[in-house]
Parts: C-alpha cells; sequence; structure tokens
C-alpha cells in the first residue's frame, strides 16, 4: 500500500461515514509513516454561529495571534511567536464580495522538527484520544448554548449529532490537530456510548473538552484503569443519545435543569475550576485514584510545550513518585515539598515528617495513590499541611 508523502488530501476527519472510520484510521496507523512527511489534513476552526465561541485568527510580524470570546464572560487574546511553533501554520480566510465571512486555521508538520517529532510522538497503538463529538454538537449553531444564553426555548436542548467533525475552541480543535500530527490514534464519544468496551482496547486513554457524555460513555470511562484528562471540565453535563434522529439531549449539568446543578454525574474529581487557565505556563498533571489531570485548558499551550508532549507520551505523566521520592530526600525544602503537593493539586509549604511512612508504603505499592492523596488532603484540610 502506498500512501502520498503529503496527506493533507487525507481529510479523516471530514468521512460521512465519521462513526465507520475506526478500523480505517487503524489501517492507516499500522503503515510506518516518517513524521518528517505527515502533513496533517485540514481542520477547520472558523465561527460556527454559536453565541458562546467566535475565534479569531490573525497573521501579523511573524505572531500568530488568537482573539476569542470564550464565553462566561471571559475574553481571550493569545499572541505566539511563530517561531516557537512546533507545527506549521496555515490561515485561510473565506470572503464573500470583499467581506470577510471566516477566517479558518490548520497545522502541519514542520519537516525541520522531524527528529523532535520522533521524540514527543505517539509510538504505541494501545493509547487513544476521544474526539468530543457531543461537545462539538452542544456548542454548533441553535445548541445548547443558546438555550444558555436565552436566544431560544428548550427546543435548543435537542440537537444533530454532526456527521463530520467540524473542530473548534471548545472541542479540543489544536488540541486534536497535534495530536493526529503525532500519531496518536482517536474514537469519539459515539464509538464509546454504542461499545463501552473498546476502551478494554487500550492501556491509555486520553480525554479531550469531552464536556457532554452519556451515562454509558461516563462509566467506561471513569472505570477505566488509566485515564489521562488533558482537559479540565470533561465528563460536567449528561446527556441522551437518538440514533435513529441522530441527535442529543441535555438531560443534567451545567445549570440543567436546575440553575445551581453543575457537574451533571456529581463527579467528586470535576476539575472544571481549571477551564479558564490558559495560560498553562505552570501547568502540571496530578492525580487521583487511576487518573491523571491537567491544571490548565491547554490548547493554546499544545502548540509550542514539546514538554508538555513529551510528558503526555509517558506511561504515567504525572510525577508523583518521582517528586515523593524527592521529597522524601530533601523534606525540609521548599522546592521538593511544593512540587509533591501539587502533584496531589494541594498547596502548601509544610509537610509531617511522620508522612514519610505512607510516602514510602506507597512507593512500594503498600497503599495506593489515592490512599496517599486522601491523607494529604484530609491533613490540608485539617490545617496541618498549609
Amino acid at each position: 500500500m502506498v500512501f502520498s508523502s503529503n496527506l493533507q488530501m487525507v481529510s479523516i476527519f471530514t468521512f460521512n461515514t465519521l462513526f465507520n472510520r475506526s478500523k480505517i484510521f487503524s489501517l492507516l496507523l499500522s503503515v510506518t509513516i516518517c513524521l518528517a512527511y505527515i502533513s496533517f489534513f485540514p481542520v477547520s476552526y472558523q465561527d460556527s454561529g454559536s453565541t458562546s465561541i467566535t475565534p479569531y485568527y490573525t497573521v501579523q510580524n511573524n505572531v500568530l495571534r488568537f482573539d476569542a470570546d470564550v464565553g462566561h464572560g471571559k475574553h481571550l487574546i493569545i499572541e505566539l511567536p511563530i517561531e516557537k511553533l512546533l507545527f506549521k501554520p496555515i490561515v485561510n480566510v473565506n470572503k464573500v464580495a470583499g467581506v470577510t465571512k471566516s477566517i479558518s486555521i490548520n497545522f502541519v508538520a514542520n519537516p525541520d522538527n522531524s527528529n523532535l517529532y520522533q521524540q514527543i510522538g505517539n509510538d504505541d497503538l494501545k493509547t487513544v484520544f476521544v474526539y468530543p463529538i457531543f461537545t462539538q454538537a452542544a456548542y454548533g449553531e441553535n445548541g445548547f448554548y443558546y438555550y444558555y444564553n436565552k436566544t431560544c426555548g428548550s427546543e435548543c436542548l435537542t440537537v444533530p449529532i454532526p456527521n463530520k467533525i467540524h473542530a473548534s475552541y471548545s472541542s479540543s480543535a489544536k488540541g486534536s490537530n497535534v495530536l493526529l500530527l503525532l500519531n496518536y490514534h482517536f474514537i469519539t464519544d459515539v464509538d464509546i456510548d454504542k461499545n463501552p468496551e473498546i476502551l478494554k482496547n487500550y492501556d491509555k486513554v486520553i480525554m479531550m473538552h469531552n464536556e457532554y457524555v452519556t451515562q454509558k460513555e461516563y462509566d467506561a470511562i471513569v472505570q477505566h484503569p488509566n485515564v489521562v484528562f488533558l482537559y479540565p471540565n470533561a465528563l460536567y453535563a449528561k446527556v441522551s443519545v437518538d440514533y435513529d434522529k441522530n441527535t442529543i439531549t441535555l438531560l443534567r449539568g451545567h445549570g440543567y435543569p436546575d440553575m445551581g446543578l453543575r457537574n451533571g454525574f456529581d463527579w467528586k474529581y470535576d476539575n472544571s475550576r481549571f477551564e479558564y487557565n490558559f495560560d498553562c505556563s505552570n501547568w502540571n498533571f496530578y492525580t487521583r485514584e487511576n487518573y491523571k489531570f491537567l491544571n490548565c485548558y491547554p490548547e493554546y499551550r499544545l502548540l509550542q510545550d514539546a514538554e508538555l508532549l513529551r510528558t503526555l507520551k509517558k506511561a504515567d505523566p504525572s510525577n508523583l513518585l518521582e517528586d515523593m521520592s524527592n521529597w522524601l530526600t530533601y523534606p525540609t525544602q521548599y522546592n521538593s515539598t511544593y512540587e509533591f503537593l501539587q502533584d496531589l493539586d494541594v498547596n502548601g509549604k509544610h509537610i509531617p515528617l511522620w508522612v514519610e511512612n505512607p510516602a514510602l508504603w506507597t512507593i512500594n505499592g503498600q497503599i495506593s495513590r489515592n490512599d496517599l492523596a486522601n491523607i494529604i488532603i484530609y491533613l490540608h484540610d485539617k490545617n496541618i499541611i498549609s
């Protein structure tokens, strides 16, 4: 089988038979391709008419400028020097009668970074990321956010499932772009909802901004032994699916049906508080049970931070065991204490020395990481760690 070195012509995200493409993508991934020649297929990030997300992209003086209203009263401007980007940006402007209707952007591999791609790229078919097709639907035109913003009634709480992936900021557009460039395999919410057993095929599951999921998908994800939540605000609201009508309907969460209701699954590990940490300059993966969480929204950081991508590639992207060992060696040093606590999403400068025992038990496998986390969190809540 022969493939063109320019895979930009292969638009996996735009197959009309989107939900039958997993086998096709697996076949593609089975072919050894030098990452130096991979060119990512076009993914449109243009405004789809949503009242909550209106991205805007410009390139001027070798700086890529992102200007976006990201909803909930948050306005974001990010400027990235092109020389610091790991991938080449391609900006497309759609004009009608001289009037700009949309601006879209996609990224392709930079041949100068071929060695780097080999270091940070994925070479394991047992790792998969989950593209948030239900979240894409929720943020689409006449979708849930039209209801939230009171521009339409409850009819906007049922929306069609897209038959094409039209990625946006809210559905991890740039993150998906980057991971596919780095040879990560993907499935969608639909794949998991239809067949929750599919996750058993993978040793590591990476969640994107999968804000809206079904109960079956939620159950399958939280029961998997190794899940990395690359984006905060995942597993936030519950939807139902009607595959005969090809629609999803909001059931619970995100202020519905009660304005005071937040997480629709009452998930105790919800990390939506990090949703508006866009900078990600002090990113860190922390651990809870069989989950690893990133403490920021990495949509823009993934375009320029090789170390973040190198860390994501690890079987365990959190540094808990390493930082815990370092703290055991230097228990009174501020840096070692701070880094150890950050791995457990706890702020503090001092840990009682007797915690050395449960730390050693964790390293030796006598207690779980979650047992250790519960000890640390209890001490923090009681102001013993401060």
